[in-house]
């Protein structure tokens, strides 16, 4: 587990960077984006008492993955150290306790304390993974599959405004999905990560 999150620690440095060359300097509100996906994962997982509603489990989970992207990235606003991080969240995901609450409840201290200290608790992300029935080896898969589909985008245009997002009648989105799939079949070779795999395969259906 700590060598994923390493893994995906140098792999949000790479998007941030990309983005901004001097993002730290910036000091982005991560929390608040943080928040704001929350807000957004709540309304798919439902909260309204005077309506029927049934949690949508796979846009609860792709909510998580968003939040998981600003978590790194205030972890790496704060260190630069990789090691030390990806020990420090490993440890928090592997010793969290289940939580004695429901998902709205759980969410509402996780968020709390996101806004309130503009601090990540890892324990309680995963407790909400927990209860969003989305794996860590999941939640590895989904965050490479976005963040290696956002580095391609930035890569081919997304900022000029040339990059094409329908390739062969499908979005790329589409396109991503069945990668990941495949990608969970495969065994790649010693020395080849699942990112550059990933990347190497949108660049072979991507139109020349």
């Amino acid at each position: 587990m700590k060598q994923q999150i390493v893994d995906m620690l140098a792999l949000q440095e790479q998007i941030n960077t990309q983005v901004h060359d001097q993002w730290r300097d910036q000091h982005f509100e991560w929390y608040r984006a943080i928040w704001i996906e929350s807000a957004e994962l709540l309304d798919h997982y439902g909260w309204k008492w005077w309506k029927k509603q049934t949690p949508d489990l796979s846009q609860v989970q792709l909510e998580l993955v968003d939040i998981w992207h600003f978590a790194l990235s205030m972890a790496l606003q704060q260190s630069r150290d990789h090691e030390a991080i990806g020990h420090k969240l490993a440890d928090g995901l592997s010793q969290a306790a289940a939580s004695q609450d429901g998902f709205a409840k759980t969410l509402e201290s996780f968020v709390s304390e996101v806004v309130g200290r503009q601090t990540f608790n890892v324990e309680r992300f995963a407790q909400l993974l927990s209860l969003a029935e989305l794996s860590f080896d999941q939640l590895y898969s989904m965050y490479v599959g976005k963040n290696v589909l956002n580095r391609f985008r930035q890569d081919h245009g997304y900022q000029e405004g040339t990059y094409q997002k329908l390739w062969q009648g499908r979005e790329d989105n589409e396109h991503l999905a069945e990668l990941l799939e495949k990608g969970r079949n495969i065994s790649l070779d010693q020395g080849v990560s699942f990112s550059g795999w990933l990347y190497d395969q949108l660049q072979s259906r991507y139109p020349s």
